[in-house]
């Protein structure tokens, strides 16, 4: 108790010392912090203000001279080589960005204007070809094969004059599977030449923004396999070849067949070697609700196992710690060769080499110093991934654990055994370090992940050791590895079955909407706050630590109280090309969804409802509506309801005895209930269909024409939500409701002209039109172009809110109006 106490005492004395104590400790055991943090400040700085180069070459060259004139006269202080070095990586940065964004005068992204355009082109795959999972509901009512996509090298143009030399990478999508084709070929393409257009709804995934940053700028659409001649196979010795040609030996070696088959075969795909894209659409969500999706981002903990078996390897047969070191280097080369390419598996690699480079040359290794040398290779490499998710978790993760880990143990040491403080230190640092990029990106907070952590670290500890001790078993005795690969098998099996049940629980997540960049700097503020400042008067902290955690609450809470107790009404047509999906949030807090379907996208519920709603703090739909039974007012549903929970779902007669193949499939994985069963809101606005009426369905009519016509009515609005009614019904309309207007309008038949009666518009009289279609019915007229509408082809999605006094407030996502 007495040491305890003694080591406690030694703490409090290093975390008294003045800010200058902190700054003096890492100049001198970690110089590489200063320059990681300056090129990450000059990146960040050049993409903010775009600078011109010569400013920052001249800051630069300045900087230099004053380096040069300080060790002149012999001033040698360790403040002014550190701050130096800041501002000249900086410039190094700064200059590095704007190299990485500036095209070679051949560059292919120079060929191609706003317009897209055809062309043939001739390059070398670099990625090997992926083909679409189709993991969702509708996938199997699609009309085509899935898709593949791959990115490819520029080599060539054909241009009037013939080939012409060209540069840059190209993501090129095929319409269907592109067997036979592997990374490493020559090919030669006829394709639609075009760039990529960024996110048009809240909460979406930016591909385009994504892509720029991997210096992708231009996308490659080929209608099918036969538009493609591969000129030339793999070149032997190509890079391309041997990673190809060891990821498969490394597969064949773990899964004892080429190809993942089983669930678990996917999950220890991904947790050994880093493959993730063939593991379950539910496996996967499972890990990404309980915050256990890093896991299966191969990482640090990836090399330490495989390094420290190579390590004990060495050892035992007696190679001295120089020996060892590059039997190491050599192997996690070699491994790195196998797993993907991504930035947390070149951090670890680069922190693992100057780990074993400290033996070789008989220096003393530093961990801060290791992480920022890992910052400064992957950023010269490339600097946009300062900006992505993945790099900004792998090196948040790990400064946590350096930095808050050891603080942690001692305050967890007192009531806990040792190796419980150490384990939950550790899952907790990591955590606080990563928490506020969760927030930032993912609009949530992964409360329990900590305890989750804690409770599966030991079995996928096991499953990674043993899938990688099985990788040189099998080559060496195939049988044996057979008996381990059951084993390892059973293991990923029980896992899953243990994330899901833990995603199951529903108490993992909570949802705190889209979060502006200065809440984030105010969460770190306050780790770092707590952990490191030492003031004379405890309790001047303990004030601030309390008033900051409370405001922090506050500011987070606050979107989602305001989905919930709101006053007003907003109403939002998402874009899914050609389809529907409405949201309407009502006053007082309940939220309907009007249809979730897209003839033009996949898999919209995962990719576009859900991500909007939970941009929005929106954990709950209280009814879905259900128009009619085309499958692009339906075919997102499914998703959309299982990733947020949906009280009921609602449709008319016509869509309940509806008895096409989608509908039938919707209604046996979906209770749907009657519209006339519809609950009255809460009084502040009123939801109630009025078309199509009583024995209508029954009628010779088309199935558009028996759409469900929705209508909202809140302070003296109207809404009118018209699905795919064509001319006979939007006349019975008119006929039956003689004095019906309406103040917005979501258009009939996605604001078809060909559907839409000349008279419907002057009767109803809407002040405001939402015309829900793709991009190809805008840019060719076939739609409304009434003065007073909104497309969501061109703005993105469409929202307006009404107060309770009546005043209306419309905006889009893209372009305002």
């Amino acid at each position: 108790m007495d040491q305890i106490r003694q080591r406690l005492a030694e703490i409090d004395k290093q975390l008294d010392r003045e800010s200058v104590s902190y700054q003096n400790q890492a100049i001198i055991t970690a110089p590489l912090l200063f320059c990681a943090i300056g090129l990450m400040a000059g990146v960040v700085i050049q993409s903010k203000l775009q600078i011109p180069a010569w400013i920052w070459l001249s800051l630069l060259a300045l900087s230099i001279a004053v380096l040069i004139i300080a060790l002149i006269k012999g001033r040698r202080q360790m403040y002014l080589f550190a701050y130096i070095a800041l501002i000249c990586f900086s410039c190094v940065g700064a200059i590095r960005f704007i190299s990485f964004y500036k095209p070679l005068p051949n560059d292919i992204r120079n060929m191609v204007a706003d317009e897209s355009i055809l062309a043939t082109i001739r390059g070398e795959i670099v990625t090997e070809p992926y083909t679409d999972s189709n993991d969702w509901q509708f996938a199997q009512f699609a009309y085509t094969d899935p898709g593949s996509s791959f990115y490819l090298r520029t080599t060539e143009v054909l241009a009037v004059d013939g080939w012409i030399k060209a540069g840059g990478l190209l993501r090129v999508r095929v319409q269907e599977p592109v067997m036979g084709l592997k990374a490493g070929d020559s090919v030669q393409m006829f394709c639609r030449l075009d760039r990529f257009t960024g996110a048009t709804n809240p909460g979406e995934f930016d591909l385009a923004k994504y892509l720029e940053r991997k210096g992708v700028f231009i996308g490659a659409s080929v209608e099918s396999r036969d538009a493609i001649a591969r000129l030339q196979s793999s070149n032997a010795g190509s890079y391309t070849k041997i990673r190809g040609t060891l990821r498969k030996i490394a597969t064949q070696a773990l899964l004892g067949h080429p190809y993942p088959v089983e669930e678990s075969d996917k999950l220890m795909l991904a947790l050994v070697l880093g493959y993730r894209t063939d593991i379950d659409k539910s496996t996967y969500e499972a890990f990404r609700q309980t915050g256990l999706l890093h896991f299966i981002c191969l990482s640090g903990m990836n090399f330490a196992i495989v390094i420290g078996f190579v390590w004990w390897i060495c050892k035992t047969a007696g190679l001295m710690k120089p020996g060892r070191a590059v039997v190491c280097m050599i192997t996690a080369l070699l491994f790195l060769l196998v797993v993907p390419e991504n930035p947390p598996a070149f951090r670890a690699a680069v922190m693992c080499f100057a780990f074993c480079g400290s033996f070789i040359f008989r220096r003393k290794s530093n961990p801060f110093n290791s992480l920022a040398l890992a910052a400064i290779v992957l950023l010269l490499i490339k600097p946009t991934d300062l900006y992505e998710a993945d790099w900004q978790l792998s090196f948040a993760a790990v400064f946590g654990i350096l930095l808050i880990e050891e603080p942690l143990v001692w305050i967890l040491r007192e009531k806990l055994p040792h190796w419980l403080s150490s384990a939950i230190a550790v899952s907790l640092s990591a955590w606080l370090a990563s928490a506020g990029i969760i927030l930032y990106h993912f609009y949530t907070i992964q409360w329990l992940t900590p305890l989750w952590t804690v409770l599966v670290s030991p079995l996928i500890g096991l499953i990674s050791f043993l899938g990688y001790l099985k990788l040189f078993v099998a080559i060496v005795l195939p049988t044996l590895g057979a008996v381990m690969g059951v084993i390892v098998n059973f293991l990923s099996t029980v896992l899953i079955w243990i994330v899901k049940f833990l995603a199951s629980l529903d108490i993992s997540e909570i949802p705190t909407g889209h979060t502006f960049i200065e809440v984030i700097v105010l969460y770190y503020g306050l780790i770092l706050f707590v952990f490191f400042y030492r003031p004379r008067y405890p309790v001047f902290k303990k004030a601030i630590c309390a008033t900051s955690t409370l405001a922090l609450f506050t500011i987070l809470a606050i979107p989602g109280w305001k989905a919930a107790h709101h006053s007003d009404l907003t109403i939002t047509a998402l874009d899914v090309g050609h389809g529907q999906a409405v949201l309407a949030q009502l006053p007082g807090g309940d939220n309907i969804l009007f249809d979730a379907g897209s003839s033009s996208r996949s898999d919209i519920g995962t990719r576009i409802i859900s991500p909007f709603l939970r941009y929005n703090a929106i954990g709950k739909i209280d009814a879905a509506i259900l128009s009619h039974g085309d499958i692009d007012h339906i075919n997102g549903l499914p998703e959309a309801i299982k990733d947020c929970r949906t009280d009921f779902v609602y449709a008319n007669k016509a869509f309940l005895t509806d008895k096409r193949q989608t509908t039938e499939f919707l209604k046996n994985i979906i209770e749907i209930n009657d519209i006339n069963e519809l609950p009255n809101t809460n009084g502040l606005a009123v939801v109630k269909a009025i078309w199509p009426v009583e024995g209508v369905y029954e009628k010779d009519v088309s199935g558009n024409d028996n759409s469900l016509v929705s209508m909202i009515e809140f302070a003296g609005k109207r809404i009118l939500i018209c699905s795919d009614i064509e001319k006979a019904a939007q006349r019975e309309i008119v006929r039956l409701y003689p004095q019906l207007t309406v103040d917005i309008l979501v258009a009939p038949h996605h604001g078809s002209t060909r559907t839409l009666d000349e008279n419907f518009l002057k009767k109803i009289k809407p002040a405001i039109v939402i015309c829900s279609c793709n991009k190809n019915a805008y840019i060719n007229g076939r739609v409304i172009t009434d003065a007073n509408s909104f497309y969501t082809a061109r703005g993105g999605a469409v929202s307006i809110r009404i107060n309770k006094a009546g005043a209306l407030e419309t905006k889009t996502f893209r372009i305002k109006k």
